[in-house]
Order: structure tokens, then C-alpha cells, then sequence
């Protein structure tokens, strides 16, 4: 989908109950490089592809950005309606060969082209409360029966190449990822989990972090009282092998 305004891309989702929400998200990028850890943060809000609005964000902008910030680890905070297809995957494409390690947190929405981004990830975060969108692609044709039947054979042939994109994570078969798609399918944060898209949400994330925490700190503790059982073992091996001595 190339150029259309938001509202107009929005009409071709099948689920229309979640349109006012996705109309308020605007268009953000940034990007925030920490020389200490030498990793880049990059926000993406918006639609995805060019714009005449000037209200995307483009695989130009993304190809910019990580031109600019070199390798090291990146982490892309996402949310997204989609928008164009072929801005969506060469995003992906373009992350694929980034070198350094990607931590996509999906912060609110990853849906139609930001859900092929979303696969880039090597570690994806769910939000609470976020959701993936994966859908049928679409486009506008105007012309005759053959041009349309040429049309339809295009969007099949870019299906099949954002189904390999899916595969990449999913863990159930192609033809499921299919059908879902054909469907229209929303998934919460832990269907992203269950079907193999995301790695983990943010508030597992935040009590794994407190469990591996408190399981060191219980390590640490372990150690230490081994250490003093050590010594008082000693202490009593010194004070039994010592002779009693007489003085005057």
C-alpha cells in the first residue's frame, strides 16, 4: 500500500474495533545511541512506508538511522498500524543485517507491516496490554479483469514471502499461519508468546529479572554460611589437637 492516507489504509482491516486507537497513534522516530553500552535505541511510532503527509516511518529512515549509529546492540521500541508491505519487509531485511544483537519491544501495536518488522527481533517483548496484527495483503487496483487477476497474483506472491518471514518464529505450520492471516488475526501478548512470534511480555520479563535476583542473592547467602561452617570447623580442629601446658 503505497502513499494512502491513514484512515483509508485503516478501512482495509476487517476488525474495525480497535480503528480509533490506531488513528491516534503518531508518527515518532528517534533514535538514542549510549556510548557506554555502545546499544542504540530507536523508537518507531507511526505508520509504516512514504508518505505525503509526512505522518510514516520509511525503510529510508531506518537504513539512515543505523547507517548513523554503526553496529552494537539494538533496542526498537514499536508501535505501529502497519501500512506498506514492501517498506515493512525491507525494514526487516535491513535489521536481519545489522550486527549486534535486537530487542524489539512492541509498546503498544505491531500490526500488517509492523508485524513483519516485529520478526526482526532476536528477542521479542510484549507490552502488557500489546497487541500483533497479521492479515491478508491489499492494494488498490483500478483497471480490467485481467489486471485485477494479475493483482491477485502479486499479493499471493508477497503472502507467500511474508509467510516465510513468519516461519522464521512461528511454531505451528505454514498453513495455520496462513489461514490466520486470510482471517484477520489479533493476538494478545500471550498468544504472541504461545504461537513462537514473542519471546516474553514485560511484566515476565521484570519477575524473571527479580527471580534470578533473588536466586543469587540466596546463592551468595549459601556460600557464605559454607564459608563460616568452614571456619568454625577449623577453629574446633585447632583447639582439640592443642596440649595442655603447665607453667610456673
Amino acid at each position: 500500500m503505497r502513499k494512502f492516507s491513514k484512515e483509508d489504509f485503516l478501512k482495509t482491516f476487517k476488525n474495525q474495533s480497535h480503528i480509533e486507537q490506531l488513528k491516534k497513534v503518531e508518527r515518532k522516530f528517534e533514535t538514542f545511541h549510549n556510548e557506554v553500552t555502545n546499544a542504540t535505541e530507536i523508537t518507531i511510532y507511526g505508520v509504516i512506508g512514504d508518505s505525503w503527509w509526512d505522518d510514516s516511518v520509511s525503510a529510508t529512515d531506518i537504513d539512515n538511522a543505523l547507517k548513523s549509529v554503526g553496529d552494537g546492540d539494538l533496542i526498537i521500541n514499536l508501535n505501529s498500524p502497519g501500512g506498506d508491505a514492501f517498506d515493512g519487509i525491507a525494514i526487516y531485511n535491513r535489521l536481519k543485517k545489522h550486527n549486534g544483537n535486537i530487542t524489539i519491544n512492541v509498546d503498544g501495536w505491531a500490526c500488517s507491516a509492523a508485524s513483519v518488522i516485529a520478526m526482526a527481533a532476536d528477542e521479542l517483548v510484549m507490552g502488557m496490554g500489546s497487541m500483533i496484527m497479521i492479515h491478508e495483503a491489499s492494494s488498490l487496483v483500478w483497471g480490467t479483469k485481467t489486471e485485477m487477476r494479475k493483482e491477485a497474483d502479486v499479493l499471493d506472491n508477497l503472502e507467500d514471502g511474508i509467510i516465510d518471514i513468519y516461519m522464521t518464529k512461528a511454531n505451528i505450520s505454514r498453513e495455520e499461519i496462513r489461514n490466520m492471516m486470510d482471517t484477520e488475526t489479533w493476538f494478545s501478548a500471550q498468544k504472541a508468546i504461545e504461537i513462537g512470534f514473542a519471546a516474553s511480555t514485560a511484566s515476565t520479563t521484570s519477575i524473571d529479572d527479580k527471580e534470578e535476583e533473588i536466586t543469587q542473592l540466596k546463592s551468595q547467602m549459601k556460600s557464605m554460611q559454607n564459608e563460616l561452617n568452614q571456619i568454625k570447623n577449623n577453629q574446633k580442629q585447632v583447639l582439640s589437637n592443642t596440649k595442655r601446658r603447665h607453667f610456673f
